[in-house]
């Protein structure tokens, strides 16, 4: 039975972005349903009918129905070991799944201020101290695991994981909005914008043209 992929919108949905990124990247077949978020009340109860978080993603395997981005990844790695989304070595898997999480429950600030948006002209904002703090940490993320894992591939781990995909709309984030980085940061968002799949979800993004006004206010 094919996976069955919930996701919002490509231009703004960076929590839809992760599971699908995962599931395209390792040639994980999928079906994918579309619906466009804050849009009223019948595509919010299309999302109930799915899971009653009444939040996307959400992925369906027969009776299974898993939520949230992360769960999603961890569920569908163990369903295809063979795809290796996450580093075989046991050292390295709980490097990558700590950076996950960390992504997953942090970065508050990032998010805020930086919202993950396609069309958004390219050019830069005033941003807090929080902020820059969450975009060295994250520099400091990639730098160290590149650092570490970096001779067997170009992704984090080497080749493309879990962890690549959690961190994958910073790289929108920081592109988006003229995040000055460093030579090391950009090497590494020039790797994933290149990679089929999040090239893939980029140009399906730009193709949307369903605006939603509470996410184009900077």
């Amino acid at each position: 039975m094919t996976l069955k992929l919930v996701i919002g919108n490509k231009n703004y949905s960076s929590w839809s972005m992760r599971p699908w990124l995962a599931l395209r990247a390792t040639d994980i077949p999928f079906e994918e349903v579309f619906i466009s978020l804050y849009t009223g009340a019948a595509d919010k109860q299309r999302i109930l009918d799915f899971s009653r978080a009444g939040k996307v993603p959400v992925l369906v395997d027969g009776e299974v129905t898993v939520w949230d981005s992360l769960a999603i990844i961890e569920y569908v790695a163990e369903r295809f070991p063979e795809k290796r989304l996450w580093p075989e070595h046991p050292a390295h898997r709980a490097h990558a799944r700590s950076v996950s999480a960390e992504m997953h429950s942090g970065f508050a600030a990032l998010r805020n201020e930086c919202g993950m948006n396609l069309h958004r002209p390219i050019r830069g904002v005033r941003l807090s101290a929080d902020a820059c703090a969450n975009i060295a940490r994250v520099q400091e993320i990639w730098a160290e695991c590149r650092g570490r894992y970096g001779q067997s591939g170009p992704f984090l781990f080497g080749a493309f994981s879990a962890a690549d995909a959690m961190f994958a709309p910073v790289v929108h984030r920081f592109r988006t909005y003229d995040i000055e980085v460093t030579k090391q940061t950009r090497e590494y968002m020039e790797t994933m914008m290149t990679l089929p799949a999040f090239a893939e979800w980029t140009k399906a993004g730009l193709a949307e043209t369903i605006v939603i006004e509470k996410f184009e206010t900077l």
